[in-house]
């Protein structure tokens, strides 16, 4: 674990023993994003600002400057990832015994801002948030493969759990749910999903263009960037790590990327697609706060998940996907894979100060 003394991991290290007790109500603020920065986001990217208004007021920003205009053009990914921020900020700030209100997109003229939470006077601890709170700092994202072995039905029951209860947690008019989850542990519906993947895989990897985005993001393995994906995320040593950025750019090797992804996916014990019933960015937020919870829950269980979003992100294979959920009706946002595995090293992030306003 010395790795975690490495300023691009020391964010890992945050402990609820640092709150700062006898420090200004702003102080205890900050320190609460501690926690929303160690979420999930596409790429890792952290496309998140974080203002502080006043002693009991937080704003949540999107960070365009750092969209992924080819694999994310409106912006869908990003704003599921600023979702993730948000939720695990509300999670810190239950733990530590506040009340709050979200408002979401409270300023019609500023699409930036996507949230505005609200903190009340200190109540106790919200006791069933303990375990998401303390998986907070242990999830992470597992490319690697998985045990044959399936999934616990009560970890399942778990899942739906957390996502039914996202729509407490944001200010909502609609009386259906907004967010809804499919779980796929059949042989044959992981195998036409792994085949949708591939396909993905093969369309997306032979244009040029999204190579070089993606490889911009891809660091060697003793790079100390703070963001984007060193190599060792995908299992690679130190050579492939350094050789990885330049092989992508200039290679098209989708047909083997789609025969291993397709094996990872067909080797799961379960896929999970997180969707939505509309697909604006109210729906994207909330996809994010529920895939927050949702991977916090699994945490708690020892589950790990990476993502297959490939048939999501192309255009024309996203039908294809939602036909698959057939009693599930709108948008699907988010393809996971879920299994056991061996813990793994984070990724890097950057520090609270460099994301506050």
């Amino acid at each position: 674990m010395s790795f975690l003394h490495e300023p691009e991991f020391q964010a890992w290290n945050v402990s609820e023993s640092q709150l700062p007790k006898d420090g200004t109500k702003t102080e205890q603020l900050k320190f609460l994003l501690n926690y929303a920065i160690l979420a999930p986001s596409s790429h890792n990217t952290q496309p998140w600002l974080f203002k502080i208004v006043d002693d009991n007021t937080i704003e949540l920003y999107a960070d365009r400057t750092r969209a992924l205009a080819l694999v994310d053009p409106v912006d869908r990914a990003l704003t599921i990832s600023c979702g993730a921020a948000l939720s695990h900020l509300q999670i810190a700030i239950r733990h530590f015994g506040y009340a709050y209100k979200v408002e979401p997109f409270p300023d019609s003229n500023n699409k930036d801002l996507l949230s505005r939470v609200i903190l009340y006077d200190r109540k106790e601890p919200v006791n069933e948030e303990n375990s998401l709170f303390k998986a907070i700092t242990k999830r992470r994202t597992n490319r690697l493969k998985f045990e044959d072995r399936e999934l616990e039905e009560s970890l399942i029951s778990k899942l739906r759990s957390v996502i039914t209860d996202i729509e407490g947690r944001v200010e909502v008019e609609e009386e259906t749910p907004t967010v809804w989850l499919h779980i796929a542990k059949e042989e044959g519906e992981k195998n036409s999903l792994a085949d949708l993947i591939a396909e993905g895989d093969c369309i997306q990897l032979s244009d040029k263009r999204f190579r070089r985005e993606l490889a911009s993001r891809i660091h060697s393995n003793r790079s100390h960037s703070k963001d984007g994906m060193p190599g060792y995320a995908f299992g690679y040593n130190d050579i492939m790590s350094r050789m990885g950025p330049f092989v992508l750019r200039t290679f098209d090797f989708g047909k083997g990327q789609a025969a291993k992804d397709r094996q990872l996916a067909t080797g799961s014990p379960a896929l999970a697609i997180l969707g939505t019933r509309s697909d604006e960015p109210k729906d994207w937020l909330k996809a994010g706060m529920a895939l927050s919870r949702m991977l916090l829950a699994a945490q708690t269980e020892n589950v790990w998940s990476s993502f297959l979003n490939q048939p999501i992100e192309v255009l024309k294979l996203r039908p294809k996907v939602q036909e698959l959920v057939e009693e599930e009706k709108g948008f699907p946002q988010i393809l996971l894979r879920m299994g056991y595995g061996n813990d793994i090293k984070p990724t890097p992030r950057r520090p609270v100060a460099d994301v506050l306003r």
